[in-house]
């Protein structure tokens, strides 16, 4: 019997799209979608584009956790709750929320809210397989990293490995998707379109996982983070700025990208500045390096499809590799590794 999954809290974009993959997915069996609105709706009708034809039931767990693992995809703060009662029954979870991407306690308290499940904590493996594939193989609670923190990281991690990280700036923008189903003010379409805006400031919720996960690469660095949201339905840019510690010696620094994600099947390298087109709708991250020996600083690009590697794909890479499965099992191809491809 293929492993069965239930996808908790499908009403919003990023559960909608893991439904999709789920239930396209030659070795997991979907079993349900759980919604907090439009109950008894079926998730075609709310997204047709997705073809799911299956019905949102209200959460019961006798029955949505009869289940192998769950894929939950609830709001910051209403995940925990949910994710502790799983776990207690035994099913395997992926969490969207940010409810377990950071270790401590007291940080999400400053960041979030008082930790709902803080007992688990120890337990989640922060779900980013580029940076922890093997002990999300292992895993029984995966915390699927924030878009932003996706790209960031990844576009970073080789720089931090070699301390390389003095100052850092990042300069993130993303399409409306990223605020979640429901428009706010800011991301209505009427105030969205043919505009952009920083927001965030000076303080995003994203700030303490990248520098938490840059910190365990050996680079204890305060970074500068500034968001924007710009007229896409979806896609992300990061552009990171680094200024190298003072005596640090750079020579080849597409080198050492080309090293550190050789073996990598969802990222790409690319020679010029990618963008958000470049990856949509796959579970791929291209990033382009670039030393500026003017002033001493590298400048790194990465692009991701936010609702895809930043969300609903990874999660679905999270769960191949705790079911031993091949991590392009059900999202795609992966990147290509000929030079001449990426030119």
């Amino acid at each position: 019997m293929p492993p069965s999954v239930s996808v908790l809290g499908s009403a919003g974009f990023t559960g909608a799209l893991t439904a999709r993959l789920l239930d396209r997915h030659p070795a997991f069996e979907l079993i349900a979608l759980t919604a907090r609105s439009d109950v008894g709706r079926r998730l075609d009708e709310l997204y047709p584009h997705h073809r799911v034809p299956l019905e949102l039931e209200e959460l019961d767990l006798d029955r949505h956790a009869d289940v192998d693992a769950a894929v939950v995809a609830y709001p910051h703060g209403a995940a925990a709750p949910l994710v502790a009662q799983l776990r207690e029954r035994g099913v395997r979870v992926v969490d969207l929320s940010a409810d377990f991407r950071l270790h401590d306690a007291a940080v999400y308290g400053r960041w979030y809210r008082e930790h709902q499940a803080p007992t688990l904590l120890a337990d989640a493996v922060y779900g980013l397989p580029e940076r922890y594939r093997e002990q999300i193989r292992g895993a029984d609670l995966v915390a699927n990293p924030g878009c932003y923190p996706t790209a960031t990281l990844l576009a970073l991690a080789p720089l931090a490995r070699e301390g390389l990280l003095g100052e850092v700036i990042v300069d993130a923008k993303s399409g409306v998707s990223g605020a979640g189903r429901t428009p706010s003010e800011k991301t209505h379409f009427v105030t969205a379109d043919e505009n952009m805006n920083a927001y965030g400031v000076p303080r995003h919720r994203h700030i303490p996982e990248i520098e938490q996960e840059l910190a365990a690469l050996g680079a204890d660095v305060r970074v500068t983070f500034v968001p924007h949201l710009v007229p896409l339905d979806q896609g992300e840019l990061v552009s990171c700025y680094v200024t190298p510690p003072a005596g640090a010696t750079i020579s080849d620094v597409e080198g050492l990208y080309g090293e550190a994600y050789a073996e990598e099947p969802f990222v790409e390298l690319a020679e010029g500045p990618p963008g958000v087109r470049d990856v949509r709708e796959t579970n791929i991250c291209r990033i382009s390096v670039h030393h500026d020996e003017r002033t001493g600083r590298v400048i790194v690009f990465a692009v991701i499809d936010n609702l895809w590697k930043g969300a609903a794909s990874q999660a679905v890479q999270n769960l191949n590799l705790m079911f031993g499965l091949r991590e392009e099992e059900g999202i795609g191809a992966g990147a290509s590794r000929r030079r001449e491809a990426i030119r």
